[in-house]
Protein backbone atom coordinates (compact mmCIF):
# COMPACT_ATOMS: atom_id res chain seq x y z
CA UNK A 1 0.00 0.00 0.00
CA UNK A 2 1.37 3.41 -0.94
CA UNK A 3 2.08 5.87 1.87
CA UNK A 4 -0.15 8.88 2.45
CA UNK A 5 0.88 11.99 0.54
CA UNK A 6 3.03 14.71 2.04
CA UNK A 7 0.01 16.97 2.44
CA UNK A 8 -2.10 14.21 3.97
CA UNK A 9 0.53 13.89 6.69
CA UNK A 10 1.35 17.58 7.15
CA UNK A 11 -2.35 18.41 7.47
CA UNK A 12 -2.57 15.98 10.38
CA UNK A 13 -0.20 18.13 12.43
CA UNK A 14 -1.38 20.75 14.87
CA UNK A 15 1.97 22.48 15.44
CA UNK A 16 2.04 22.89 19.21
CA UNK A 17 3.64 25.99 20.71
CA UNK A 18 2.14 25.60 24.18
CA UNK A 19 5.28 25.60 26.33
CA UNK A 20 4.67 28.63 28.58
CA UNK A 21 8.37 29.51 28.56
CA UNK A 22 8.64 30.05 24.80
CA UNK A 23 9.81 33.55 23.94
CA UNK A 24 8.10 35.75 21.37
CA UNK A 25 10.95 35.08 18.94
CA UNK A 26 10.52 31.32 19.39
CA UNK A 27 6.78 31.60 18.83
CA UNK A 28 7.30 33.61 15.65
CA UNK A 29 9.82 31.04 14.44
CA UNK A 30 7.35 28.26 15.26
CA UNK A 31 4.75 29.87 13.03
CA UNK A 32 7.32 30.06 10.23
CA UNK A 33 8.03 26.33 10.65
CA UNK A 34 4.33 25.51 10.47
CA UNK A 35 3.99 27.53 7.27
CA UNK A 36 7.12 25.99 5.73
CA UNK A 37 5.91 22.44 6.33
CA UNK A 38 2.21 23.21 5.65
CA UNK A 39 0.90 22.05 9.02
CA UNK A 40 -2.82 21.93 9.73
CA UNK A 41 -2.68 24.57 12.44
CA UNK A 42 -0.57 26.42 14.96
CA UNK A 43 -1.85 26.08 18.53
CA UNK A 44 -0.69 28.70 21.01
CA UNK A 45 -1.67 29.98 24.43
CA UNK A 46 -4.43 32.61 24.20
CA UNK A 47 -2.36 35.75 24.75
CA UNK A 48 -0.40 35.14 21.52
CA UNK A 49 -3.33 34.17 19.30
CA UNK A 50 -3.88 37.64 17.74
CA UNK A 51 -0.24 37.69 16.61
CA UNK A 52 -0.56 34.17 15.17
CA UNK A 53 -3.58 35.25 13.14
CA UNK A 54 -1.39 37.96 11.60
CA UNK A 55 1.57 35.65 11.03
CA UNK A 56 -0.52 32.95 9.33
CA UNK A 57 -2.53 35.31 7.12
CA UNK A 58 -2.45 34.18 3.49
CA UNK A 59 -1.39 30.62 4.35
CA UNK A 60 -3.39 27.41 4.64
CA UNK A 61 -2.32 26.98 8.30
CA UNK A 62 -5.16 27.56 10.75
CA UNK A 63 -4.79 29.71 13.90
CA UNK A 64 -5.87 27.80 16.98
CA UNK A 65 -5.70 28.20 20.74
CA UNK A 66 -6.73 26.67 24.03
CA UNK A 67 -9.63 27.09 26.44
CA UNK A 68 -9.33 26.17 30.12
CA UNK A 69 -5.80 24.95 29.51
CA UNK A 70 -4.11 22.89 30.84
CA UNK A 71 -6.12 21.65 33.82
CA UNK A 72 -9.73 22.41 32.90
CA UNK A 73 -10.67 23.79 36.31
CA UNK A 74 -11.90 27.22 35.22
CA UNK A 75 -15.57 28.03 35.72
CA UNK A 76 -17.78 27.57 32.70
CA UNK A 77 -18.33 31.34 32.55
CA UNK A 78 -14.56 31.90 32.43
CA UNK A 79 -14.14 29.31 29.67
CA UNK A 80 -16.95 30.88 27.66
CA UNK A 81 -15.43 34.35 28.06
CA UNK A 82 -12.01 33.01 27.01
CA UNK A 83 -13.49 31.25 24.00
CA UNK A 84 -15.44 34.34 22.97
CA UNK A 85 -12.37 36.57 23.14
CA UNK A 86 -10.30 34.11 21.12
CA UNK A 87 -12.97 33.61 18.47
CA UNK A 88 -13.32 37.36 18.07
CA UNK A 89 -9.54 37.55 17.71
CA UNK A 90 -9.60 35.08 14.81
CA UNK A 91 -9.28 31.58 16.25
CA UNK A 92 -10.67 28.93 13.91
CA UNK A 93 -10.17 25.97 16.26
CA UNK A 94 -10.40 25.78 20.05
CA UNK A 95 -8.82 22.99 22.12
CA UNK A 96 -10.89 22.94 25.30
CA UNK A 97 -10.06 20.96 28.43
CA UNK A 98 -13.03 19.40 30.22
CA UNK A 99 -13.46 19.92 33.95
CA UNK A 100 -11.59 16.79 34.99
CA UNK A 101 -12.90 16.85 38.55
CA UNK A 102 -16.50 17.06 37.35
CA UNK A 103 -15.86 14.16 34.97
CA UNK A 104 -14.36 12.01 37.72
CA UNK A 105 -17.28 13.00 40.00
CA UNK A 106 -19.67 11.87 37.24
CA UNK A 107 -21.43 15.22 37.20
CA UNK A 108 -22.45 14.60 33.62
CA UNK A 109 -25.04 17.38 33.43
CA UNK A 110 -22.34 19.94 34.28
CA UNK A 111 -19.86 18.46 31.81
CA UNK A 112 -22.43 18.32 29.02
CA UNK A 113 -23.60 21.89 29.62
CA UNK A 114 -20.04 23.20 29.55
CA UNK A 115 -19.12 21.42 26.32
CA UNK A 116 -22.38 22.60 24.78
CA UNK A 117 -21.78 26.22 25.77
CA UNK A 118 -18.32 26.32 24.18
CA UNK A 119 -19.38 24.43 21.08
CA UNK A 120 -22.44 26.63 20.52
CA UNK A 121 -20.24 29.72 20.69
CA UNK A 122 -17.70 28.24 18.28
CA UNK A 123 -20.37 27.23 15.77
CA UNK A 124 -21.79 30.75 15.88
CA UNK A 125 -18.35 31.94 14.73
CA UNK A 126 -17.99 29.11 12.15
CA UNK A 127 -15.19 27.62 14.26
CA UNK A 128 -14.52 24.15 15.65
CA UNK A 129 -13.93 22.61 19.08
CA UNK A 130 -11.60 19.82 20.10
CA UNK A 131 -12.66 18.48 23.50
CA UNK A 132 -9.64 17.36 25.53
CA UNK A 133 -10.44 14.44 27.84
CA UNK A 134 -7.07 14.16 29.65
CA UNK A 135 -7.30 10.38 29.61
CA UNK A 136 -4.42 9.79 32.03
CA UNK A 137 -6.83 10.52 34.89
CA UNK A 138 -9.91 8.70 33.59
CA UNK A 139 -11.33 5.20 33.53
CA UNK A 140 -12.40 3.64 30.25
CA UNK A 141 -16.04 4.03 31.27
CA UNK A 142 -15.49 7.76 31.83
CA UNK A 143 -13.80 8.11 28.44
CA UNK A 144 -16.70 6.32 26.77
CA UNK A 145 -19.21 8.56 28.55
CA UNK A 146 -17.32 11.64 27.35
CA UNK A 147 -17.45 10.30 23.79
CA UNK A 148 -21.22 9.95 24.17
CA UNK A 149 -21.60 13.50 25.48
CA UNK A 150 -19.45 14.90 22.69
CA UNK A 151 -21.57 13.02 20.17
CA UNK A 152 -24.70 14.53 21.70
CA UNK A 153 -23.24 18.02 21.25
CA UNK A 154 -21.79 17.09 17.84
CA UNK A 155 -18.33 18.55 18.45
CA UNK A 156 -15.71 18.45 15.71
CA UNK A 157 -13.03 16.47 17.59
CA UNK A 158 -12.42 14.44 20.69
CA UNK A 159 -8.83 14.68 21.89
CA UNK A 160 -6.80 12.41 24.15
CA UNK A 161 -4.63 14.71 26.21
CA UNK A 162 -3.05 18.10 26.89
CA UNK A 163 0.52 16.85 27.07
CA UNK A 164 0.71 18.07 30.68
CA UNK A 165 -0.60 14.93 32.42
CA UNK A 166 1.54 11.94 33.50
CA UNK A 167 0.91 10.30 30.11
CA UNK A 168 -0.32 11.35 26.68
CA UNK A 169 -1.88 9.60 23.72
CA UNK A 170 -1.96 5.80 23.76
CA UNK A 171 -3.05 3.43 21.04
CA UNK A 172 -5.64 1.88 23.34
CA UNK A 173 -7.22 5.26 24.07
CA UNK A 174 -7.34 6.20 20.40
CA UNK A 175 -8.97 2.87 19.56
CA UNK A 176 -11.50 3.36 22.37
CA UNK A 177 -12.36 6.92 21.34
CA UNK A 178 -12.68 5.99 17.68
CA UNK A 179 -14.91 3.01 18.52
CA UNK A 180 -17.26 5.02 20.73
CA UNK A 181 -17.53 8.17 18.61
CA UNK A 182 -19.70 8.60 15.52
CA UNK A 183 -17.78 8.41 12.26
CA UNK A 184 -18.17 12.14 11.60
CA UNK A 185 -16.54 13.13 14.90
CA UNK A 186 -12.78 13.21 14.45
CA UNK A 187 -10.13 12.01 16.91
CA UNK A 188 -6.97 13.90 17.81
CA UNK A 189 -4.00 12.28 19.55
CA UNK A 190 -1.77 14.54 21.62
CA UNK A 191 1.09 14.02 24.02
CA UNK A 192 4.11 12.00 22.97
CA UNK A 193 3.43 11.81 19.23
CA UNK A 194 6.91 12.90 18.18
CA UNK A 195 7.89 10.78 15.16
CA UNK A 196 6.63 10.09 11.66
CA UNK A 197 6.04 6.47 12.58
CA UNK A 198 3.89 7.55 15.52
CA UNK A 199 1.86 9.91 13.32
CA UNK A 200 1.35 7.22 10.69
CA UNK A 201 0.28 4.74 13.35
CA UNK A 202 -2.25 7.19 14.78
CA UNK A 203 -3.55 7.72 11.25
CA UNK A 204 -4.03 3.95 10.86
CA UNK A 205 -6.03 3.95 14.09
CA UNK A 206 -8.36 6.65 12.81
CA UNK A 207 -6.86 9.94 13.95
CA UNK A 208 -7.17 12.93 11.65
CA UNK A 209 -4.97 15.20 13.79
CA UNK A 210 -2.04 14.86 16.15
CA UNK A 211 -0.50 17.46 18.41
CA UNK A 212 3.13 17.90 17.36
CA UNK A 213 5.96 20.07 18.57
CA UNK A 214 8.32 18.04 16.33
CA UNK A 215 6.70 19.06 13.03
CA UNK A 216 10.01 19.81 11.33
CA UNK A 217 11.57 16.46 12.26
CA UNK A 218 8.43 14.55 11.29
CA UNK A 219 8.12 16.13 7.86
CA UNK A 220 11.85 16.01 7.12
CA UNK A 221 11.70 12.28 7.86
CA UNK A 222 8.81 12.01 5.42
CA UNK A 223 10.85 13.75 2.73
CA UNK A 224 13.85 11.50 3.30
CA UNK A 225 11.77 8.33 3.12
CA UNK A 226 9.39 9.16 0.32
CA UNK A 227 11.18 11.87 -1.62
CA UNK A 228 8.29 14.30 -1.37
CA UNK A 229 8.55 18.08 -1.21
Amino acid sequence: MSPPTYREVSKMLDHSLLNPALTEAELVEGCAVAKEYDAASVCVLPYFLPRVVELLAGSTVIPSTTVGFPHGGHTTATKVAEAKEMLQAGAIELDMVVNISRVRSHDWAYVLAEIQAIDDLAKAHKAYVKVIFENAYLTDDEKIKLCELCAKVNVAWVKTSTGYAPSGATEDDVKLMRKHSPAHIQVKAAGGVRTLDAVLRMRELGCTRTGASATKAIMEDYRQRFGAT
